[in-house]
């Protein structure tokens, strides 16, 4: 496509949407004269190396593969130089270097003496430090390169040594993947084709110039290897979602470092009919079974979770969307009702509903809710409010004022106003054998850290404390948990934050693990909301304790959700049904009507 007009270029860069001033990835746009749009589509993804073939017919450049796909418009002035010369003209201020990487179909002598002719038409081209020239496929023999002019470099396709002087015009070495492997780019490398890679690649390396291999599998976990293994080029035909995997590759990839201790439950209730006099019910909020593995991987292959044995799956849709969010999807949990996103325990035509801590109250239960949110939060209020929207703080938090909650720990301190029917807990320590009627513990004024941020082990702390509290009141008891925080690890597109979060709510699930089996009648289930991120973990390391994540949205998704459960009549919860099938689950377990 020849571009006559610049505006036109210049919107096609806002179209394409590249980042001018961003520190752009190393892709090579192989075959870049294939695009719809040549050289343009290359440099708008941010590719820093763009390759064109070229063959020499009738004194003229044309780019091709061959002499019968040449078309006469199709010529190496118009497809780059004039592009090339567009962007001064434009005043892109394009911040890294882009190689032309001009590969030779024709005699190498001939065809390179027109090409430095062509380049030399355009002064502006050899006077500016952003694209260089460099030639490959047919080219004059090592011995040869420093005869040629000070903008020509060279591809060398070989690891026989050269000069200093020949090194000097050598701007990357080039390989053929398939000397090596025949790999597809499917699951990783044979034993045996893996250390002739790496072997070669630290060859290449010794060289100290960039490298790159061709004819290598055009895929993410390709690119994956290669970006790991050191290659400085990546080759592909999809130089968009090239950059964009290898860009983001790093923050999207986190080593982790902080662990839950697993704990092996007793199952001391198995084929024994305790009845069920206490029910802790773990939400982790946008916590689907991506998320889980993740943590799973990263914990060193296993978490306490991961040790129970009854299994279930619920679906999350609520009644106004296909994806629920926390608000309807706490509130199903509370409820009993499905209803609509941002509803807070009323139900899809706005009549309250009341909740479960209401209910079990009027049957001599304590209860409460402990979360990492603020306490006027989606999940945390569909457990004591009634509002019309998840936005409503004011109203939510006097819904807390005249909730029948016995206790409480959150951030949010600054939005709720004073509550004098709750005495405040000074320190999580301080909760467990405080004697107070009804107590509360605020971790934060306004939003609580995250683990990434210094949080530590409140939660398990206050998991402890909190259930201890409770227990000490020779009363059956019902308390939502929630790991608020794995959602927004989902909504940030943050792999570390998903883990890190994960592992911190195993570690509260182990504190209400040990709980149940110190106090038999303990009921467990453990869910989510939702998931949150369309997260998955393509690759990692199990040594390294490395995860990769990445994501299809920055909101929920749809997705079927783990249900855990433990203790008597947790074998009720297995299966695969409605979200708001939980709370009538609980009554069922507890012979509440």
């Amino acid at each position: 496509m020849l571009f006559k007009n610049y505006k036109v270029v210049f919107l096609l860069f806002l179209l394409i949407g590249i980042n001018i001033s961003a520190q752009t990835p190393k892709a090579h746009s192989h075959n870049d004269y294939e695009q719809k749009i040549p050289f343009w589509y290359a440099l708008g993804a941010g590719a820093q190396s763009i390759e064109a073939d070229v063959i020499l017919e009738n004194n003229e450049l044309f780019v091709a593969h061959d002499k019968k796909s040449i078309s006469k418009e199709k010529t190496f002035e118009i497809l780059y130089l004039k592009p090339i010369e567009q962007t001064s003209d434009m005043n892109l201020n394009l911040q890294q270097p882009v190689q032309i990487l001009i590969d030779i179909k024709t005699d190498a002598k001939t065809t390179l003496r027109k090409i430095i002719s062509e380049i030399q038409k355009h002064p502006k081209i050899i006077n500016q430090k952003i694209f260089s020239f460099v030639i490959s496929g047919n080219q004059p023999k090592p011995e040869e390169f420093i005869s040629y002019p000070e903008f020509i470099k060279f591809d060398y396709q070989n690891l026989k040594n050269l000069t200093p002087q020949q090194l000097e015009k050598v701007a990357l070495i080039s390989l053929n993947f398939k000397q090596y492997s025949e790999w597809n780019g499917k699951g990783g490398l044979t034993e045996e084709d893996l250390p002739k890679v790496t072997n070669i690649i630290k060859e290449a390396k010794s060289f100290k110039k960039p490298i790159r291999f061709w004819a290598i599998p055009n895929s993410k976990t390709s690119w994956n290897f290669f970006v790991n293994a050191g290659v400085d080029y990546i080759n592909t035909d999809k130089p968009k979602d090239c950059v964009e995997y290898i860009s983001t590759l790093k923050t999207r990839t986190f080593k982790n470092n902080i662990f839950s201790e697993v704990y092996t439950p007793k199952f001391l209730y198995k084929n024994k009919n305790i009845p069920v006099k206490n029910v802790i019910l773990l939400i982790g909020d946008g916590n689907g079974l991506s998320q889980i593995s993740s943590s799973v991987l990263a914990n060193n292959g296993q978490l306490t979770l991961t040790q129970l044995k009854n299994i279930g799956l619920i679906k999350t849709s609520s009644t106004d969307n296909f994806s629920t969010d926390s608000a309807a999807g706490a509130s199903a949990f509370a409820t009993g009702k499905k209803t609509k996103n941002r509803f807070i325990g009323i139900d899809s035509n706005g009549k309250a509903i009341e909740n479960i801590t209401e209910i079990l109250s009027k049957k001599g239960f304590n209860t409460g809710v402990i979360t990492t949110d603020e306490i006027i939060g989606a999940t945390p209020s569909a457990f004591y409010a009634h509002q019309k929207d998840r936005g409503m703080e004011k109203e939510i938090a006097e819904d807390l004022s005249k909730s029948k909650l016995t206790f409480f720990a959150a951030g949010g301190k600054s939005k709720v106003s004073d509550i004098p029917q709750f005495t405040i807990a000074e320190t999580p320590e301080s909760i467990g054998k405080n004697k107070a009627q009804r107590l509360a513990y605020y971790m934060s004024d306004n939003a609580v850290p995250s683990i990434l941020k210094g949080r530590g082990n409140i939660l398990s702390d206050l998991v402890e404390n909190g259930l201890q509290y409770l227990n000490s009141k020779n009363k059956p008891f019902f308390i939502m948990i929630e790991a608020a925080q794995i959602d927004s690890g989902g909504h940030s597109n943050n792999t570390g934050t998903i883990v890190t979060e994960g592992i911190d709510f195993d570690r509260a699930i182990t504190k209400a693990v040990q709980f149940a089996d110190q106090n038999p009648g303990t009921l467990i289930i453990i869910t989510a909301d939702h998931e949150t991120g369309g997260f998955s973990i393509p690759h990692g390391d199990l040594q390294t304790n490395t995860i990769e994540g990445d994501f299809t949205t920055e909101d929920h998704s749809a997705t079927l959700i783990p249900v855990f459960s433990y203790g008597p009549q947790s074998e009720t919860f297995i299966g695969v049904y409605e979200n708001n099938e939980i709370f009538h689950k609980i009554l069922k377990a507890l012979k509440i009507k």
